[in-house]
């Protein structure tokens, strides 16, 4: 179940790291040496890549994972604007209607839905990421390098880098979702959200995403940096840092 769907969330991540790490190279062979520009550039190019690939799979998903959650019988069109049948369907059938409803209502420009919206979210939020992973790096490490391995030292810096950036792009990926499903434009959710929400659109759901973030960075960075260090050239692991 959700196979597939992980499968090319593993071809965005490949080009979302490749990216990365092919930006930071591009800047330092053109004399820029500072890891948290460097970082910047990267993650925020980086994401521009990895959403291309995954937006279409999102769009999909967000309005499978609304019809999941609408009970039998239940008719409202603002959590189901496509008028998904879902009684006595498996998944793979409302899944194979929900493509075909957005392809026939929107055509293949269906697929991309909030994709100006995604971007507003995600490219800020790698770029943040990634610099605030490099920032906490050193300032850790300029406290803790005696007592904790260096490893330990980035994980802390992932977990507090999720934090950072959950808490400063919440609303936009609360704008970003409603954009997907309920198919009005980013001004007119803005003023939706604003009218029903008010200020609590900066903290609806930021315990979970925080907590969700945190745990993802956490993973993230203990297999993206242990793969790094393992991949070192045998003439300069001695430089390694562990």
């Amino acid at each position: 179940r959700g196979f597939w769907i992980s499968c090319f969330q593993v071809v965005s991540g490949l080009c979302y790291v490749s990216t990365y790490e092919g930006v930071r190279h591009l800047l330092e062979k053109n004399g820029i040496s500072n890891n948290k520009i460097k970082s910047l550039c990267g993650g925020a190019s980086a994401s521009v890549v990895g959403q291309t690939i995954i937006v279409p799979f999102d769009v999909i998903s967000q309005h499978l994972m609304i019809l999941g959650a609408i009970s039998k019988g239940q008719k409202d069109i603002s959590a189901n604007p496509l008028a998904i049948n879902t009684e006595g369907r498996s998944k793979s059938q409302i899944t194979w209607d929900v493509t075909k409803t957005v392809y026939k209502r929107d055509g293949f420009r269906g697929f991309y839905r909030g994709y100006l919206a995604s971007l507003c979210n995600y490219v800020p939020s790698s770029a943040a990421w990634w610099t605030s992973y490099q920032f906490y790096q050193e300032i850790i490490g300029g406290i803790l390098t005696c007592y904790v391995p260096y490893t330990g030292i980035q994980c802390m810096a992932a977990v507090m880098s999720g934090c950072t950036t959950s808490i400063l792009t919440n609303p936009l990926d609360l704008v970003r979702a409603r954009v997907q499903v309920q198919r009005r434009s980013i001004p007119d959710t803005v003023r939706f959200l604003y009218a029903n929400e008010g200020s609590n659109i900066f903290t609806k759901g930021l315990t979970a995403r925080m907590t969700a973030s945190s745990i993802y960075s956490l993973a993230v960075i203990l297999g993206y940096e242990s793969v790094k260090k393992m991949s070192v050239l045998p003439e300069y692991r001695q430089n390694v840092q562990w």
